[in-house]
């Protein structure tokens, strides 16, 4: 079996909508001291001067973590900021332009929704992991498509056929750390977590009990 990853095995935080950064420095220092392996930024409502101040804070507490940290929807911001990389879904821009700009060292993710077809051309333009959901509903994003355990169990099966150090495959939207096991059974590397980690009333707890699933 071909483990040796390009992202990191286990629980990916999502950020909240949080304008309050002391809050969301807060809880990610929490879900680190819980197992947490990378934090997503993704802020749909922030300002652009609000959202670089905002982003490059966390980066800053993720790397004095030890913990990846990954922009939501922007390249551009991930280079400004100097994320450890980038999440760009179906309308965020060229994965290949991505690449580019960042440099072969940056981690690339990108959702694929329920749809293997976009895993494959992701995996073409050299991504570090590719994302299937929502697996559950998501009160984040009630509108998403819905993906099945029988689409994380495909794209498992391809990526392992990638020359090691291959990519991740990571399932998002509406996991929590009573649903998870199943989809880590299924074949996630790692599963992205936001209302069923940060919105806990005990955040460090809710993280480890995401990440004991992967040990």
């Amino acid at each position: 079996m071909n483990n040796t990853l390009r992202f990191p095995r286990g629980l990916y935080g999502v950020s909240p909508e949080w304008e309050d950064t002391q809050r969301m420095l807060d809880a990610i220092d929490a879900a680190a001291a819980g197992g947490m392996k990378a934090f997503q930024w993704r802020r749909k409502t922030a300002t652009p001067e609000q959202g670089v101040e905002q982003a490059r804070q966390v980066v800053e507490r993720c790397r004095e973590l030890r913990v990846i940290s990954i922009i939501n929807d922007d390249w551009r911001l991930a280079a400004l900021v100097n994320a450890d990389g980038v999440h760009l879904g179906r309308d965020d821009g060229s994965l290949a332009e991505a690449r580019v700009a960042l440099g072969p060292d940056r981690i690339i993710g990108c959702s694929c929704y329920n749809e293997p077809a976009l895993a494959e051309r992701a995996l073409l333009a050299d991504v570090d992991y590719v994302a299937f959901g929502a697996v559950y509903p998501s009160s984040v994003k009630p509108e998403a498509v819905r993906a099945t355990l029988d689409h994380l169990r495909i794209a498992r099966a391809r990526v392992e056929a990638i020359e090691a150090p291959r990519p991740a495959v990571v399932a998002i939207g509406g996991i929590t750390p009573d649903n998870a096991r199943p989809i880590v059974e299924a074949g996630a590397d790692s599963i992205a977590v936001i209302s069923g980690v940060f919105l806990a009333p005990d955040i460090e707890a809710a993280a480890r009990r995401c990440a004991e699933l992967f040990t």
